[in-house]
């Protein structure tokens, strides 16, 4: 067989995880951009509303814990080809009914897909690249945080310019199915190989790994829902809090999209610098300063030095991109990988929804933005705790 096969291989799987990657959240940002039309032409009350935007947190907990079972039955390529259609399919389906209840459930199919495909891509950056983890991750995170911000700096304009929130919501749908191309001949190969394997090779499965009963799974869990605690509540809150602070709605928006723009650089960059230290220590230490420097200069000075507060903040998310690396780097095996994965993002994703509740019930009981920043404070110092646990090398493998 040529030399050239693995290596067009891996190409082919790094550029369907960089699409599947684009795809992560531009279905949920998009939503969140267009709400207020969506109500509007859908008549979603105020709770279906509410329903509406905590379902990539339920999804994202709840479906992403069943991949590891769905992993161990059928090969990773055929499961993400299945999950992105699911992506695609729901996406196509919320924007052509009229009903309420269509909706939320053709949104809740779109993320089961996207909650399938969160799981599965550190453990093909584990199976496919194993020696680059570092540098795949970064790539991938920065696909996601680039089709994150585009989608919700274009949905709105798009929907303007054809006229219906439809087209803002549904022309995601079409970068969806782009993302399902590669891995078809993927499946197809992988499908090919087990058949050609013997019998009892194909029945023999690794050993199972199960990270909730090990202290590293749940140092990981902890320090992936307390870091998306944080930036699901800067999503939801940061605008409302600048324009509390003085600034035009337009100009807090800026701010806010200042935070996930200035993040494409971290998300790259991080994961390359997570994979060659041999301790995670300055990392977890660095990025707590960067986001306690930016709370407490929200909490003093919202107005006057808003941009240097967005700059920080950016630099503090890169807590994201970091545990993601980290996902791969504490694992020996694409089993235990996917089993990780799958346990600190679910149990992760039920830690995060609590993030933007708790800041609007303090924000609403005070008025102010004091005892929100308070408990944000708060959730950093939990995820810097368990920050600490997971900055020392070893493996998911080991603790069974």
């Amino acid at each position: 067989m040529p030399q050239t096969t693995p290596v067009r291989g891996g190409l082919l799987v790094l550029v369907g995880m960089l699409l599947v990657a684009v795809n992560l959240r531009a279905a949920v940002t998009s939503l969140g951009a267009l709400l207020d039309e969506i109500r509007d032409g859908l008549g979603l009350s105020g709770a279906m509303a509410g329903l509406v935007t905590t379902l990539p947190t339920i999804a994202f907990a709840g479906l992403g814990a069943l991949t590891p079972w769905l992993v161990r039955r059928w090969p990773a390529a055929r499961v993400l080809v299945v999950a992105m259609l699911a992506l695609t399919v729901g996406q196509v389906l919320r924007v052509v009914t009229g009903s309420a209840a269509v909706f939320v459930l053709t949104s809740a199919l779109a993320l089961a897909g996207i909650a399938v495909a969160n799981i599965l891509l550190p453990m093909l950056v584990k199976q496919h690249f194993p020696h680059r983890t570092g540098l795949v991750t970064g790539a991938y995170t920065m696909a996601l945080t680039v089709g994150t911000t585009v989608a919700a700096a274009s949905a709105v304009p798009i929907a303007h310019a054809f006229g219906s929130w439809r087209a803002g919501l549904g022309v995601w749908a079409g970068l969806a199915a782009v993302a399902v191309l590669p891995w078809v001949p993927l499946a197809l190969r992988t499908r090919a190989a087990r058949r050609a394997a013997s019998p009892a090779a194909a029945a023999a499965g690794p050993a199972r790994v199960r990270p909730a009963r090990t202290r590293l799974g749940w140092a990981m869990a902890v320090y992936f829902g307390a870091q998306s605690l944080s930036g699901y509540a800067i999503m939801g809150w940061l605008a409302q809090l600048f324009r509390d602070a003085g600034y035009a709605p337009e100009a807090a928006g800026l701010l806010l999209a200042g935070v996930t723009a200035l993040g494409v650089p971290v998300a790259l960059m991080m994961p390359a610098l997570a994979g060659r230290l041999p301790t995670l220590r300055p990392l977890v230490l660095s990025l707590t300063a960067f986001s306690t420097a930016a709370y407490v200069g929200l909490a003093l000075a919202p107005h006057g030095l808003a941009p240097l507060w967005v700059l920080l903040l950016a630099f503090g998310q890169g807590a994201f991109p970091l545990i993601l690396t980290t996902i791969g780097l504490r694992a020996r095996t694409a089993e235990g990988t996917v089993a990780l994965s799958a346990f600190a993002q679910s149990t992760g994703y039920v830690i995060a929804a609590l993030g933007p509740l708790l800041v609007g019930i303090l924000y609403e009981a005070t008025g102010g933005w004091t005892a929100p920043i308070g408990f944000l404070l708060v959730a950093l110092a939990v995820q810097t705790a368990a920050g600490i646990v997971i900055a020392r090398p070893r493996y998911i493998e080991d603790e069974r």
